[in-house]
């Protein structure tokens, strides 16, 4: 027969184990999805991507190569499903309500439309967001330091300053600054209030023509640029989508194209100091993986790249095409590269 000191040292472990056990198993607090173990199950993720333009596709590439990382495989541990509204906003917001109803565990939203689109499907899911230049702004997250909702991520905001910098060298005797930009997207009217303000320090007049749809665009463009001696292209997804025709109608008007960001340098503008998207779109991955062991997204601070160097890239063809000479310390400074044929 068991004595009761025996008995009662064996009900003591077994009480401890249980403990131990129902402490581990408990999961860890914070929004809906963000702490399902990829283990048991594949963590589904959704990609909504406003458009198809090389920025953009460089950021999504960037954040699944993160994934990979840090060993999350689309189709063995995570299961992702890319969709692109291809330039229009409602069906940004279909993509954004299918993701909600089909109850993904995370949603990736590339640029502002996309990101605005998804919060407004659902307050629960984790979203991550990047090429979003001002979340705040944007209505998405309530500071960049402490979002407080479902969403976090990354900017894409641009050095204005020195993309006018570099301006000034390229053409020395610029006055008048020409901005191409969507009337109805968030992210492009914050540019134009952001490039208002830096144009003053360099005695730029600033003067834009708005457009509603590609369409708009050679007519807008043609009388723009003929009031203007440059064109400065923000981070408009509608206008860079649209950058062949614009280079096109830019060096048959021997007008200088200094864009925001490489991809439009890579379809036809001249010129860009700004950052590079594929490490924007890995440093939301890296964020994605905290939040799948369990962070909360309202806690993250929304971030701009970490590597606080930017990249002067420079069309030589266009150049060729502009009879431009480029200065030679911008030359060795710069990524020359040929692009825009």
């Amino acid at each position: 027969m068991v004595g009761k000191k025996a008995l009662s040292v064996f009900v003591s472990i077994v009480l401890l184990v249980s403990s131990l056990l129902a402490g581990c198993s408990k999961p860890a607090s914070g929004t809906q999805g963000a702490n399902k173990s990829v283990s048991d199950k594949k963590f589904k993720i959704g990609i909504s991507q406003i458009v198809e333009h090389a920025a953009l596709d460089s950021a999504r590439k960037g954040f699944i190569d993160a994934l990979k990382s840090k060993g999350f495989k689309d189709g063995d541990n995570i299961e992702i499903d890319y969709q692109n509204a291809q330039g229009d906003t409602p069906t940004a917001q279909t993509i954004a309500q299918k993701f909600a109803s089909s109850k993904k565990d995370m949603i990736l939203a590339i640029a502002t439309p996309s990101a605005q689109a998804a919060y407004n499907a659902t307050k629960d899911i984790p979203i991550l967001i990047t090429a979003v230049t001002d979340p705040v702004k944007s209505g998405i997250a309530k500071s960049w330091e402490k979002p407080g909702t479902n969403v976090t991520g990354t900017s894409d905001a641009a050095p204005i300053k020195k993309q006018f910098e570099l301006i000034k060298e390229l053409v020395p005797d610029c006055k008048k600054v020409g901005i191409l930009y969507n009337t109805s997207e968030a992210n492009s009217e914050i540019q134009l209030e952001d490039a208002k303000k830096t144009a003053k320090d360099f005695n730029f007049e600033i003067i834009v023509s708005g457009i509603t749809s590609t369409n708009d665009i050679p007519t807008a463009l043609g009388t723009l640029l003929d009031k203007v001696d440059l064109l400065y292209v923000p981070t408009d997804n509608m206008v860079v989508s649209s950058m062949p025709i614009i280079s096109q109608i830019a060096v048959q008007k021997k007008k200088v194209v200094v864009s925001a960001e490489r991809g439009a340098v890579e379809s036809g503008a001249l010129a860009t100091e700004g950052i590079d998207y594929y490490k924007l779109g890995f440093q939301t991955g890296l964020m994605a993986v905290d939040v799948i062991g369990g962070k909360n997204p309202k806690d993250m601070p929304i971030s701009t790249l970490k590597d606080k160097d930017t990249q002067l890239v420079i069309n030589e063809n266009t150049a060729t095409k502009l009879g431009i000479n480029i200065p030679q310390d911008l030359k060795e400074r710069a990524e020359m590269i040929k692009g825009g044929e």
